[in-house]
């Protein structure tokens, strides 16, 4: 097989570019909003501007998830449509979960705040980063978001993902997970811990190789939210911020794995230094 000096220059300058692009993470905690509203102001500037809740892709910019705009109707004791940000709203995030389902947290004078309808002991374990409502899934504590062009089922990337977490007291536990297009990792990331209780955390990792994330996995905490459950580590979640969804382009993996082309390219240098003229 006859293999080019020039492939093997493009699959190097891949490589040495895939090593150069690392990701940019993001973190914070406090006991309060202003504790990490610095951090989270940056990673949102460093995605670009606020896009309108519209369909469509924008190509750029990012987008926004506070689950204070979610009617009643949808949120506790109610459930919380998987899709509700890519078919109501039009955001570009769909979710699963391997538990029953999802719940937004009520507003007051509508149902316990923040989860009291499911336990009593709630509200003082948890708080909002912007008010009033909370996001959690449940019999679960994974929640997978997947991007999608808002309001359609063409699946998209995005360049970067961040969440603000609410009582996050066990360290490594509570994190995000990012897949590519393939739905191979790249890698695990974890929230700073910051024991008590209405504590806040935030998460946000940026990619410079651009939109690479199709999917993002959630670990809030190592507990269920459940009626007495009120053991460490019980997380619930606020605020989503994200890359504008993007279309997704699947680039087929090269039939040489890596290692041998960069094997074959440096035999193929130390001959071309060999030979005469």
């Amino acid at each position: 097989m006859k293999i080019s000096r020039m492939m093997f220059g493009a699959a190097l300058a891949c490589a040495a570019a895939s090593v150069q692009a690392l990701p940019v993470v993001s973190l914070a905690a406090g006991s309060n909003p202003a504790a990490i509203q610095g951090t989270v102001d940056a990673f949102r500037a460093s995605l670009g501007a606020l896009n309108a809740n519209v369909a469509g892709s924008f190509g750029s910019g990012r987008r926004e998830i506070n689950w204070d705009g979610v009617p009643n109707v949808f949120a506790a004791p109610n459930g919380l449509p998987a899709n509700f940000f890519n078919s109501n709203s039009p955001r570009g995030v769909e979710m699963t979960t391997p538990g029953s389902g999802f719940q937004v947290s009520a507003n007051s004078g509508v149902a316990p705040v923040e989860f009291g309808n499911i336990d009593p002991n709630y509200p003082d374990l948890f708080a909002p980063f912007s008010s009033q409502r909370l996001f959690t899934a449940l019999g679960s504590n994974i929640t997978d978001v997947r991007f999608f062009i808002p309001g359609t089922a063409t699946a998209a990337l995005t360049n970067g993902f961040g969440v603000v977490f609410s009582d996050v007291d066990l360290a490594n536990t509570t994190g995000i997970e990012f897949f590519d297009a393939l739905d191979h990792s790249l890698g695990q990331f974890f929230a700073p811990n910051n024991p008590g209780n209405e504590t806040l955390s935030f998460l946000g990792v940026r990619f410079s190789e651009g939109s690479i994330v199709s999917r993002a996995r959630i670990t809030s905490g190592n507990q269920l939210l459940a009626p007495g459950n009120t053991l460490t580590d019980l997380v619930v979640i606020d605020d989503f911020i994200y890359g504008e969804p993007v279309l997704a382009q699947v680039v087929p993996e090269p039939s040489m794995p890596l290692t041998l082309m960069l094997a074959i390219a440096a035999a193929v240098t130390v001959r071309a230094r060999r030979s005469p003229g």
